[in-house]
């Protein structure tokens, strides 16, 4: 993780709760309990956010263009990504109770800002609020939803359609129809061979819904993009919604499914 740019201060500060989901659910008080532990860091592609099997110490909120993917590596260098998070959440240490391993390895695709808390000062705010508390409860089951619905995708549908359902993913989160990214990241994400993701771009691009070049991925058709990915994509926009809402509320802040 790249060293800390600067604390925090006026419109910065302002600007970083607007640009995440998550912390711009949060008024006045709870803003409060969060401030004064807050550090802002620009994250670059390729930057490690969690290694796997290390201590979790600080909680990271992307926003603005930040994308982080979270990957399980397996012998042999394979790996593939179980869950991906940009403005809409957070990464490390939502739910556990003081410092814990990370079990994925996290890394940055598309770079961008975020805001890091140390999982100590997040605890202590999270047992004086119970909107942060239910919230990042609420967060998690979203989270599991999506590493669940990616091991079904990764299981049954074709990789096209898993790419396709990835771009749309990512293009949500960058809020732009350019998403920077090389063969390779894209072959780690997907778990397949660069060569497969040679012959899935080129599909895509004949069909009229991507271009591709040098590492630039721009969405020509994004409705016809929908169309390409599989169910999985709708199936866990339609989680977030419902256990977070276009505010990051969701439905009542009592219950944590």
């Amino acid at each position: 993780m790249n060293q800390p740019v600067e604390a925090l201060v006026g419109d910065e500060f302002d600007g970083a709760f607007q640009g995440n989901r998550l912390l711009a659910t949060l008024g006045p008080a709870e803003r409060n309990l969060l401030r004064p532990h807050m550090t802002l860091v620009e994250m670059a592609a390729g930057d490690t956010v969690l290694s796997a099997g290390s201590p979790v110490t600080r909680s990271l909120f992307p926003f603005d263009s930040l994308v982080v993917s979270m990957m399980v590596e397996l012998s042999g260098g394979r790996s593939v990504e179980v869950a991906s998070v940009g403005k809409e959440g957070a990464v490390g240490g939502i739910v556990s109770c003081g410092n814990s391993p990370a079990f994925t390895h996290a890394v940055v695709q598309i770079g961008g800002p975020a805001v890091t808390i140390p999982i100590h000062a997040l605890e202590l705010a999270k047992q004086a609020s119970k909107h942060l508390e239910h919230l990042f409860c609420r967060y998690a089951d979203y989270l599991l939803a999506q590493v669940m619905q990616s091991a079904a995708c990764n299981s049954f549908h074709p990789i096209d359609a898993r790419a396709a359902r990835w771009l749309l993913h990512v293009q949500d989160r960058v809020g732009d129809d350019r998403i920077t990214l090389t063969q390779e990241a894209l072959a780690a994400i997907l778990g397949v061979q660069r060569t497969t993701v040679n012959a899935v771009a080129r599909v895509l691009q004949e069909q009229g819904l991507i271009s591709y070049r040098r590492g630039n991925i721009q969405v020509a058709d994004r409705e016809g993009l929908m169309k390409a990915a599989c169910e999985c994509y709708a199936a866990v926009e339609g989680h977030f919604a419902a256990v977070l809402g276009e505010d990051g509320r969701g439905g009542p802040m009592s219950d944590c499914a």
